[in-house]
């Protein structure tokens, strides 16, 4: 069962995620120790795409370890 928008957006903001708001239903999000920006799109009840749970789960896996190294 895919997970919600509204969980996608819960998990990064526990990684430390910071949101910036974007056009319409888009939501930045950024960390200081990933490179680049992740862009969830979607209301917060609709189902996540797979692309964006893989997108949500590596951007956090590579910020929990950038923290591991330090």
């Amino acid at each position: 069962m895919p997970k919600k928008i509204r969980e996608l957006k819960q998990m990064l903001s526990q990684a430390g995620f910071t949101e910036i708001p974007g056009k319409g239903s888009h939501t930045n999000w950024v960390h200081c120790l990933y490179a680049g920006k992740i862009t969830i799109s979607g209301k917060d009840g609709a189902d996540a795409k797979r692309y964006q749970e893989k997108e949500v789960k590596r951007a956090i896996e590579e910020v929990e370890g950038k923290k591991q190294d330090e």
